[in-house]
């Protein structure tokens, strides 16, 4: 994975002013597009979207500095279909205009070229299983909310305590199969994991294919596959976040997996009165690597 997302990186350089075919990439290197973006943006920190940006605007402020082109020429030569296009694009990057840059000779912003490294360190054990799941359905109350990287998200925690406690008990007299209890739901996730980016939050239980879902209840099919099992202790959600994190850095680059397209599920087994610990599982979608 590592040597794929250094090819990927190689191949934004070679093609800066172009569409850059991710999936040809994917499929040369034996993975998926879908894996591919979803490993870019967790170890590189942000999307491959807005490192392609920032990594054009750095090769065209020099362009720009050299006054040797007229911008429209220089945002052609860049990928834009307008001056306009191209100098809203330099400015969300470099804070300035190209028409100032050019006058001034700055302030820039340069983004440097990603090398990826893998470093293991394996000091922290994770535990893990591998199962292999039936379809099934997730059933409950969902919500389209912005996705936050670190610490609690305002708008799920909304969502959940909008909810009358015995809605969470007769959501949870419903559920029937794994993975059990209360279940946090993230689906539709972006792949690129842009914070911000919209994605759906279900409050559910899990139930079997053929079981009927209520009415006024929201549902999503699961398809049958392979999922990734990690189980977390300590500070909540900060112990879930963290391995959330070495999922990425640590797990998916050391074992033979990739993420396959579906919705990343969380249960609480155990848990303080006041949530400020608890012991969970997060459960992933996988695939054969």
């Amino acid at each position: 994975m590592i040597s794929a997302l250094n090819k990927l990186v190689d191949l934004v350089e070679e093609h800066l002013g172009e569409e850059i075919d991710v999936h040809l990439l994917a499929r040369e290197v034996g993975t998926t597009e879908y894996h591919l973006r979803r490993m870019f943006s967790s170890l590189a920190g942000m999307p491959l979207s807005e490192y392609v940006r920032r990594r054009r605007m750095t090769v065209a402020a020099a362009d720009v500095v050299r006054g040797e082109d007229d911008l429209l020429s220089i945002a052609v030569r860049h990928g834009y279909g307008s001056a306009e296009a191209f100098g809203r694009a330099f400015r969300a990057v470099h804070g300035s205009g190209p028409g100032d840059v050019r006058r001034d000779g700055g302030p820039l912003r340069a983004q440097p070229q990603l090398r990826f490294r893998l470093t293991v360190e394996g000091s922290i054990p994770m535990d893990t299983r591998i199962i292999d799941r039936p379809a099934f359905r997730l059933v409950g109350h969902a919500a389209r909310v912005p996705l936050i990287h670190q610490g609690v998200n305002p708008h799920i925690q909304r969502h959940i305590t909008a909810l009358p406690q015995e809605e969470h008990l007769r959501l949870k007299a419903l559920g029937d199969t794994e993975p059990g209890g209360l279940l946090q739901v993230c689906a539709d996730l972006d792949p690129d994991g842009t914070e911000g980016s919209e994605l759906t939050y279900l409050h559910g239980v899990a139930v079997s294919r053929d079981t009927p879902a209520p009415d006024d209840l929201d549902a999503i099919e699961v398809p049958a596959g392979m999922w990734a099992v990690f189980r977390t202790a300590g500070p909540h959600p900060q112990a879930l976040q963290t391995t959330w994190a070495a999922t990425v850095t640590e797990w998916f680059p050391s074992n033979p997996w990739r993420m396959r397209p579906g919705p990343s599920i969380v249960t609480v087994l155990e848990r303080a009165d006041d949530f400020s610990t608890a012991t969970c599982e997060l459960w992933l979608p996988v695939e054969p690597a």
